[in-house]
């Protein structure tokens, strides 16, 4: 005996208009509502009955009438050195964020610093419909055919805006905390040449310890050249610093994942931190609150970097006149574990 079995197809998506006759309203009303334009006085009744109506009927907006109709296509490119853990992932959820609000879709590319792939890249996402593109930590040095926000970029380019830390105000208040801590051994790590960051951290460091009186020396001085996201970057080179066997009694990092394999590297040398050495990093990542010792560091708001390099790059896109042509963020020290006054154990 054999049974019919009832098997529901899926229904197609409802058009626009269907929808708007079976609510009995005009269809730019129901586009209002399910775009969530501003500024509309639609009772809150109606936004209700169109959001139920749509979830019904399985209602999907379509991008490409949207794009077609009004020739935008919604769409931003980001241009990112790598996708893991830290800095760059920090500045992306801030970005994401915000376009999601907005109603934007990105697509994202990771060059690894490359220079043929920053090169090439941009080209691939504005020929993708990308109607703005927001570098991270990527080195340009061209005007692009759309508007740009560059995330720690340094470089005055025109239809580039820069958002990027007061480095200068994050040196004055890492050595001085140092400084204060009766530190004047101190051991600087310098970041790798293609950071977007390295030169300008760099400038601002030896201009504050000149006005402080600390002396750079070149054997304290310790480079970091790897492109390495993990603790693995700042391991090595600290190992490297410590068979001189010159005293120093404090670390400034390039940044917190370089930070935590140095204190690795001083562990593993039998030297404690902060008791004998103490270490500042640079950034704030997550993991900085959590490493044993917690980490003293500068904290850039990665996360709201990425927000507002998303928000003045829409700004642009709508045609604003007075957005910001450079953006800089004040940084913020952040005291914890990993530094205190200056030891002669050593």
């Amino acid at each position: 005996m054999s049974q019919k079995k009832d098997k529901k197809r899926p229904e197609k998506p409802a058009s626009l208009k269907i929808l708007a006759d079976y609510l009995g309203l005009c269809p730019a009303t129901v586009s209002l509502v399910l775009n969530n334009v501003p500024g509309r006085s639609i009772p809150q009744e109606t936004r209700e009955r169109v959001r139920a109506a749509a979830h019904k009927f399985n209602y999907q907006p379509s991008l490409l009438a949207r794009s077609l109709r009004k020739q935008r296509t919604f769409t931003i490119g980001v241009l990112v050195p790598e996708l893991s853990d830290g800095y760059h992932t920090m500045v992306m959820g801030g970005v994401g964020d915000h376009l999601m609000q907005e109603g934007y879709f990105y697509f994202s590319a990771h060059h690894r610093h490359k220079p043929d792939l920053v090169e090439e890249y941009p080209r691939l996402l504005i020929g993708r419909g990308a109607e703005g593109i927001i570098a991270i930590d990527t080195a340009l040095d061209h005007k692009l055919s759309v508007p740009v926000v560059a995330v720690a970029g340094h470089k005055k380019i025109p239809g580039v805006t820069n958002v990027a830390l007061d480095h200068r105000h994050a040196a004055e208040l890492a050595l001085r905390h140092l400084h204060q801590l009766g530190h004047r051994h101190i051991a600087f790590m310098r970041g790798q040449p293609f950071s977007s960051d390295s030169d300008d951290r760099w400038r601002s460091i030896v201009a504050v310890a000149r006005q402080l009186g600390i002396e750079i020396r070149s054997e304290l001085t310790i480079q970091l050249e790897k492109d390495l996201t993990s603790p693995e970057l700042g391991y090595p080179v600290v190992q490297q610093l410590l068979q001189l066997k010159r005293k120093f009694t404090a670390l400034m990092s390039f940044n917190d994942i370089a930070a935590i394999g140095a204190i690795r590297a001083l562990r593993d040398a039998n030297l404690l931190v902060p008791e004998d050495v103490s270490v500042v990093g640079f950034d704030d990542i997550k993991a900085a609150a959590y490493h044993n010792p917690s980490l003293t560091t500068i904290r850039q708001p990665l996360h709201d970097m990425g927000q507002s390099a998303a928000r003045i790059l829409l700004q642009r896109i709508q045609g604003f006149k007075d957005y910001p042509k450079e953006h800089a963020v004040p940084p913020q020290l952040i005291i914890r574990e990993s530094t205190a006054p200056a030891s002669n154990r050593r």
